[in-house]
C-alpha cells in the first residue's frame, strides 16, 4: 500500500537532558523514508524541537497521518498530543481522530506500544538477553524464567497501566515462560518486588519503554539492587549500568534493552496508518 500523497508524522517524547531519547523516533523515521511509502516523513517531539505544535507547518501534503511512538494510551496520547496538534474535543473518545487543521486533514493513529505484535517483541527480548549472557551453569530454558515487564506507572491515566497488564496477560496465555508479571516504578507492584514475586531463580526484567534514558540506565538498575554509586560511575564512563546476569537475593537477574530500537516497529507504524485509513473509509 502506498501513501505517496501523504505526510507521516512520528511523535516522540524527546528530552532536553538525554539526547538518546529521540534516537528511536529518528531511526524509524529514516527507515520509513528509505522505503518510500510516504510522500514525506516528519518527526516531532514534546520536549524538544521540532515541536508537535509546529510540525504541520512543514507538511507538504494535504493528508497527514500522526503516529505516537508511545507505549500506551494515556496522558500524552489522549491529552498532550491532540491539544498540541489542534484536534478538537469529541464526545466519543475525548478528541476527534480526524480533523482539518491548517488546510490539512489530520488522521491521529493509535500508539505503537498497544499493538498486539508487541507481545512477540517482549518475549523475544527476554529470550535473547538470556541466551546472550549465560550463567556459569548455562542457559536456562524459557520455561524456567520469571519474566517481568517494567513500566513507569502513573496516577494520571489508568490506560498507562493497562498497556503493561495487557501484555502480561498475553505472555501468560502464550505459555513460553514459568511466570510473567507487570511491575512499575511509581505503582504497585514495584520493580523491587520482583524478588518476592518470582516463581523461579531466574528473573528477566524487560523495560517496556520506547527509549533508554535515566529510568532504564539508572533508576531500574538501582531498584533491582545495584549500588547507586557504581551505577553513576558506569553512566559517567559510558559503560553498561547492569551486568548480565547478576546474582542478587538468590536470583540470577537479566535486564534487557528497551524495545524502541526494535526493527519491527516500522511495520507497526504502517499498520497504525492503515487502521486510521480504514476507520476513515468506514466512517468511524
Amino acid at each position: 500500500m502506498s501513501f505517496k500523497d501523504s505526510t507521516l508524522v512520528l511523535v516522540g517524547h524527546g528530552s532536553t537532558l538525554n539526547r538518546e531519547s529521540a534516537t528511536p523516533t529518528r531511526l524509524h523515521a529514516d527507515a520509513l523514508r528509505n522505503r518510500g511509502v510516504f510522500g514525506q516523513v516528519l518527526e516531532a517531539y514534546w520536549k524538544q524541537e521540532p515541536s508537535i505544535a509546529g510540525v504541520l507547518r512543514g507538511a507538504r501534503f494535504q493528508r497527514v497521518f500522526v503516529v505516537p511512538l508511545f507505549i500506551s494510551d494515556g496522558y500524552f496520547t489522549e491529552q498532550v498530543i491532540p491539544r498540541e496538534l489542534g484536534l478538537s474535543p469529541a464526545a466519543s473518545d475525548g478528541f476527534e481522530r480526524t480533523g482539518c487543521i491548517r488546510s490539512h486533514t489530520v488522521h491521529y493513529c493509535g500508539p505503537v506500544g498497544t499493538h498486539p505484535s508487541m507481545t512477540d517483541v517482549l518475549a523475544r527480548r527476554a529470550i535473547e538477553v538470556v541466551r546472550q549472557h549465560p550463567t556459569p551453569q548455562g542457559v536456562p530454558p524459557a520455561r524456567d524464567l520469571s519474566v517481568f515487564i517494567a513500566g513507569h506507572g502513573t496516577g494520571n491515566s489508568e490506560n498507562s497501566r493497562k498497556a503493561i497488564e495487557d501484555q502480561v496477560q498475553r505472555l501468560r496465555e502464550a505459555g513460553h515462560f514459568n511466570d510473567v508479571h507487570g511491575v512499575f516504578m511509581e505503582e504497585e507492584p514495584r520493580i523491587a518486588d520482583c524478588h518476592s514475586l518470582a516463581g523461579t531463580p531466574h528473573i528477566v526484567m524487560v523495560p517496556f519503554f520506547i527509549s533508554d534514558g535515566l529510568h532504564s540506565y539508572e533508576d531500574i538498575p538501582v531498584l533491582l539492587g545495584a549500588d547507586p554509586g557504581h551505577v553513576q560511575e558506569r553512566m559517567a564512563a559510558g559503560r553498561p549500568t547492569w551486568i548480565n546476569p547478576t546474582f542478587q537475593q538468590q536470583h540470577w537477574i537479566w535486564y534487557s534493552r528497551s524495545i524502541g530500537d526494535e526493527p519491527h516497529l516500522p511495520e507497526v507504524i504502517l499498520e497504525r496508518v492503515r487502521e486510521a485509513e480504514s476507520r476513515q473509509s468506514n466512517g468511524v
